[in-house]
């Protein structure tokens, strides 16, 4: 059997789960189930994107029911060939049974007779506890040989007759424009077929990549930086601070969340935060590339597509033809983290635009990894000013943001800068909370990065909750579970419960070590997280690390496990290490050298604990990420009593990580 999926495979494992959802209704045979990706239809599927952890949670029920109706299909048909009733017929690993008269067919055998019925709109669906497949440890991913052997095709891996690969040469600093340039050298270069100007830079177009780099790299070339980013990346931190402060005119968007005394001034025990975040970078193991044609009217795409109808609307602008026009061929991606999912669709239209000039030849658009460090887009910095004013009990009376940040939305409020603040249960005990959100434009590009706003916002409420936990003398949990109570968040409780108990939270632990944790909830999925964490010099060493999940019910256990084990070290990456800097403008970080990534030794042991549920599932790709950061913060606090005020913990990422 093959499933023919509409969400985008990007290393997360999906197409395993959304195909147990319909093998376990349709009771098919695991084993012979096959994935493939859908190629971009809107007509069949409407909007495809695969964004905010939500492919198992939004396909959850139309996923079952295609399965339960292609299984009521094949009943039907057996029970019309053999002249029995339907309800006396069984359905077990693709074999359709009568067991009365002891007949049975395969799918394959009925299949005819099947497509024949009259397609149910609402079939029977299975109860949880009924599940054979979902929710076992067998659903395991349908990829793992290819990847693991190399076989699996990406795409900088197509081949197409004719082909051409095309690399283009970006202004060295944001909206810096081309003033001019000379090709004459990049020309002679063997291989080098044709140089020209687009929107974003200068194209190389060559017969093989290794001309086209060599062509770029022979340009000269000359740009306009008048309305460019020139700053250091220490300048926009000041400003932020300055923005924050109300020393900028950056106009405010106020938000109230609760009480009505807003405006009135803090009185009594007051406790401040700050916290700073730099540009992060993706940093997918398979760099920005794509394959188009562009033929009068018709092109032809193949990419790793994130959003694949955004891309498709893209290229035909680009193209001016009409969406219906755009062939997008979805292969999977080496990774993505949001870097493809760009409203934009930089790199397709990019390379759309070098294929309108290659004559109806096919283009391949090659990024390298300097490419996508300093001309990408980022996770956007941010600051964060927290005033809380607290009861005599230790406890948050009224709770005051100043958060400055990007936007990553064209239009509309700022929501992502506060997202994880604005409906935090730890308001349980505040009569007012309040705030404003200063959202500054400049050049520099930002999009959505994994986890969202979640990244820096979990950092700013769980590792405020410690030092406030710390200031009224209570134990970190203790002060969190009695917020919880507060709030009746039982959800919560239970899984902070389990986290104390699976952690060992409040035993004994050695000389030098210490625990710190955090609970979080993004896109709908609970997690909390205990890191047990020691110092060697200012390295935070963590050793181990306990989740507690609750994503409703797990339909593939074992991939919520990778997800936890993934997402805890993306998250330890950047927490350690993650900062794109920028000098005069200019990005320093270039490659793994400067921007590293969390090593196999370098890895702590992650325990994943589930907890059981029969609610809908939410999403795994993104919530592991959000709690490691403030974890390993408390663990420090509770080793030197300092709290955490800024990202990465080592500020000289190159020799923190042995200067690779």
């Amino acid at each position: 059997m093959t499933i023919v999926n509409k969400q985008q495979e990007i290393g997360q494992g999906i197409h395993a789960g959304l195909a147990a959802l319909i093998a376990e209704e349709l009771d098919a045979d695991w084993d012979r189930v096959r994935v493939i990706d859908s190629r971009g239809n809107f007509r069949a599927y409407g909007v495809q994107m695969t964004a905010g952890s939500n492919a198992i949670a939004s396909n959850f029920e139309p996923m079952r029911k295609a399965g339960a109706a292609a299984r009521a299909m094949f009943v039907a048909a057996a029970a019309l060939r053999w002249h029995v009733p339907r309800s006396q017929i069984e359905v077990r690993d693709g074999v359709v049974s009568h067991l009365g008269s002891g007949r049975s067919a395969s799918f394959a055998e009925l299949l005819t007779d099947a497509a024949r019925q009259a397609t149910p709109q609402e079939p029977t669906l299975k109860q949880p506890k009924d599940f054979l497949l979902v929710g076992t440890d067998r659903v395991r991913r349908k990829d793992s040989l290819t990847k693991s052997t190399g076989a699996q095709v990406y795409c900088q891996d197509i081949r197409r007759p004719d082909m051409l690969v095309a690399m283009v040469a970006h202004s060295p600093r944001f909206g810096g424009r081309l003033a001019r340039f000379d090709a004459t050298d990049a020309r002679k270069i063997k291989g080098v077929v044709d140089v020209f100007a687009i929107e974003s830079g200068v194209a190389v177009v060559a017969e093989g990549t290794y001309a086209a780099r060599r062509g770029r790299d022979a340009l000269r070339l000359k740009w306009d930086d008048s309305e460019a980013e020139t700053r250091s990346s220490a300048d926009l931190v000041r400003w932020y601070h300055d923005i924050a402060a109300g020393r900028c005119d950056v106009e405010p968007a106020d938000f109230a969340m609760k009480g009505e005394d807003a405006e009135a001034p803090f009185n009594g025990p007051i406790a401040e935060f700050a916290f700073d975040f730099p540009y992060l970078a993706h940093a997918p193991m398979e760099t920005m590339d794509c394959v188009a044609q562009v033929d009068g009217w018709d092109v032809r795409i193949t990419s790793g597509a994130h959003l694949v109808t955004v891309d498709q609307v893209q290229a035909a602008l680009t193209a001016r033809t009409i969406p219906g026009k755009v062939d997008i061929e979805v292969v999977p991606a080496g990774g993505s983290f949001g870097r493809r999912g760009l409203f934009t669709s930089d790199y397709l239209v990019e390379c759309v635009r070098i294929a309108q000039r290659t004559g109806g030849r096919p283009v391949k658009l090659m990024w390298t990894r300097e490419d996508e460090m300093a001309a990408g887009y980022y996770r956007p910095m941010s600051h964060h000013r927290v005033s809380v004013q607290l009861r005599p009990d230790g406890f948050p009376a009224r709770w005051r943001f100043h958060s400055v940040c990007q936007g990553l939305l064209p239009a509309g409020p700022n929501f992502t800068a506060t997202e994880g603040i604005t409906d935090s249960p730890y308001f349980s005990t505040a009569t007012t909370v309040d705030g404003k959100i200063h959202t500054p434009s400049f050049p520099v590009p930002v999009t959505f990065w994994r986890s969202v706003g979640h990244s820096h916002t979990a950092m700013v409420m769980e590792h405020g909750i410690d030092q406030l936990a710390r200031r009224a003398g209570r134990d970190p949990a203790d002060y969190r579970r009695a917020l919880y109570r507060r709030a009746g968040d039982t959800r919560r409780l239970a899984v902070l419960d389990r986290l104390c108990r699976e952690a060992g939270w409040g035993k004994p632990i050695e000389p030098d070590w210490a625990r710190g944790m955090a609970v979080h909830e993004a896109f709908g999925t609970l997690v909390g997280q205990v890191a047990e964490v020691r110092l060697d010099g200012e390295r935070p060493v963590v050793r181990r690390v306990v989740a507690v999940v609750d994503c409703g019910l797990a339909v593939a256990p074992d991939q919520i496990a990778a997800q936890m084990e993934g997402g805890i070290g993306f998250g330890l990456s950047a927490a350690l290490f993650g900062a794109v800097t920028l000098t005069d403008g200019i990005v320093q970080e270039r490659n793994f050298d400067s921007y590293p990534v969390m090593r196999m030794n370098e890895m702590p042991h992650v325990e994943t604990h589930i907890m059981p549920s029969a609610n809908k599932p939410t999403g795994m790709g993104e919530p592991g990420v959000t709690p490691i950061a403030p974890a390993v913060a408390n663990a420090v606090l509770a080793l030197t009593g300092h709290p955490t005020e800024s990202l990465p913990f080592l500020k000289n990422q190159a020799t923190s990580n042995g200067g690779l």
